[in-house]
């Protein structure tokens, strides 16, 4: 991932950031037919906002490339993976959820969900999801660093985004980035989709090159 100027480096997060809101989505809510629409058969995953050079991230663009090829299966396919994976009748083949994955353990509103909350509460920020899915849950890590990295390209003053940098590298190393690699083999292990074992990776590849970029600007 080479980047050059300031306005590179925001372009490119404002790209990851789509991106992270694509994958983050489908990890956090069950798919239905327009989100199968929207970004497969229309095309927006042959086209994504960024291009990379981390290994993880050209091999998920890869994988979701050709993720969907038969309409008529596709979304029973995604949904049937979605509820074995991150719901369960049972146990959660992938549970995406801090506190799971730290304590080894099937716990949620663990200690790791309770520090991700002070975070958040430390920008005045509560998930709109609060009582329905966990503080800990990757999909709501990631609508965080979404407001985040939205906040951080509304700030006119160096002295502010800088500190908005190292809060989002602070967040990211502290929270998703433990526990995302854990989490990201439980979905190659146990995904029957191509287009879920893309997401994971899609995400893995994301956060990491953010941090790429966020460092980039200490150099």
């Amino acid at each position: 991932m080479k980047v050059v100027t300031e306005e590179d480096k925001e372009n490119l997060l404002k790209g990851y950031s789509m991106l992270l809101y694509f994958a983050g989505s489908m990890v956090m809510f069950e798919p239905v037919e327009e989100c199968v629409t929207e970004f497969w058969r229309n095309g927006i995953l042959k086209r994504l906002p960024v291009s990379s050079t981390n290994p993880r991230f050209l091999e998920a663009a890869s994988m979701l490339h050709d993720s969907c090829d038969d309409p008529s299966t596709c979304l029973t396919n995604l949904r049937d993976d979605y509820l074995r994976l991150f719901t369960g009748a049972g146990t959660m083949l992938a549970p995406p959820y801090e506190s799971v994955i730290l304590g080894n353990e099937h716990i949620i509103f663990d200690k790791p969900a309770l520090e991700v909350r002070e975070f958040y509460r430390a920008y005045g920020w509560k998930s709109r999801f609060e009582g329905k899915i966990p503080d800990d849950h990757l999909g709501t890590e990631i609508l965080f660093i979404n407001l985040m990295v939205d906040k951080y390209l509304s700030l006119d003053d160096e002295a502010c985004r800088r500190e908005m940098r190292n809060e989002m590298l602070r967040f990211i190393e502290a929270h998703p980035m433990r526990w995302i690699g854990t989490w990201q083999a439980m979905v190659e292990k146990h995904a029957r989709t191509k287009c879920f074992r893309g997401i994971a990776m899609l995400l893995h590849a994301s956060l990491e090159d953010i941090v790429g970029i966020v460092r980039s600007w200490k150099e």
